[in-house]
């Protein structure tokens, strides 16, 4: 449920009626926007007379939701989140890129890289320390010391850090990590997202392989109900009958969010497609459908790279890239600080 207060509306009353909903057993998200103030109400709302409320003088309308999703809903706040990571703001007008390697793999190969992606506009370094992987044969991470030298280029270039958290007894170690990465393989690892919701920081949530939008919102609704607010959600892709590439991005899902939520959206064109002669063209797309951002994988030698090398493209193909899209960025009323 949802209740809309009118503008300039009593303070006191206000709180009043806020009492009033928590002595009720619900919890209520507050969204305040230039021309109203909406009150979203989670919980058993049934109990709740809508009559009653509506007759309230400060009251302008009042709304059951029918989506199980609460939090994430556009109706509960209007208003675009803005998630700000280090200065860097994703969400609204924003747009933002991150770059970097699938796999850390030493300290001058993820350095060297966070050098040549930040000199061509890249804002925060991605990099994996852990590797979710389909063999328990392949090369797995870094783990630890991946952890270590991913911080040593944030501090050798003074980019916020983003990168995969796959355990909950991992935690602890994700303490200068600046944007905590669930990968696909995750998303509905609920114990996971619950416990992601207490960390205090802001969450990149990749859609599943095969999950609906719905579901995908539902995974965000895990994390915001334990009080984390700040959440990104990438489009990374859906398994599909198409055998050409590795899956098949979504980029119907991009508007379409935009109607649902109010949580930015960014695209991952390199795990959508896992060619990386499709990456250019598709985050172009990924630019026209509305997108709030692009994580892109860059290594210095794809040939040799340890994880996904067929999908990465080297440091000068990413500066064109990002030459490309500045051009994009004023059509679709967007801008890259």
């Amino acid at each position: 449920m949802i209740i809309v207060v009118k503008k300039g509306s009593d303070k006191k009353q206000v709180d009043n009626l806020l009492k009033w909903i928590t002595h009720q057993g619900l919890k209520v998200d507050v969204s305040v926007g230039e021309n109203s103030t909406v009150i979203g109400l989670v919980g058993d709302t049934s109990k709740i007379d809508i009559d009653l409320v509506h007759s309230m003088d400060i009251v302008d309308t009042v709304k059951r939701i029918q989506e199980p999703y609460k939090c994430a809903n556009r109706k509960f706040h209007p208003e675009d989140t803005i998630v700000d990571i280090g200065g860097h703001k994703f969400g609204g007008k924003n747009f933002q890129i991150i770059a970097g390697p699938c796999s850390i793999e030493s300290e001058k190969q993820i350095i060297g890289i966070a050098e040549a992606v930040k000199k061509a506009g890249a804002n925060l370094l991605r990099g994996g320390a852990f590797k979710p992987r389909t063999s328990p044969y392949a090369f797995q991470g870094l783990r630890e010391n991946g952890l270590d030298l991913l911080v040593k280029a944030k501090k050798e270039t003074g980019m916020p850090i983003v990168t995969e958290l796959m355990s909950i007894r991992h935690i602890d170690l994700f303490k200068d990590v600046d944007l905590v990465q669930i990968g696909a393989r995750n998303m509905q690892n609920f114990e996971l997202l619950k416990e992601v919701g207490r960390m205090g920081k802001p969450v990149l949530l990749k859609r599943g392989l095969a999950n609906t939008i719905e579901e995908w919102l539902m995974s965000a609704e895990y994390i915001m109900s334990e009080g984390c607010k700040d959440i990104i959600l990438c489009e990374r892709g859906i398994r599909t009958f198409e055998p050409l590439t590795r899956n098949t991005l979504d980029l119907s899902a991009i508007p379409l969010l935009k109607e649902l939520t109010h949580l930015p959206v960014i695209v991952d064109p390199s795990h959508a497609s896992g060619l990386s002669r499709l990456v250019k063209p598709l985050s172009l797309a990924a630019v026209g459908v509305g997108a709030d951002g692009l994580m892109i994988e860059v290594h210095n030698d794809p040939p040799h790279a340890l994880c996904d090398g067929a999908q990465s493209i080297r440091p000068e193909q990413f500066a064109d890239i990002v030459t490309r899209i500045d051009v994009m960025l004023p059509l679709v009323n967007k801008v890259r600080a």
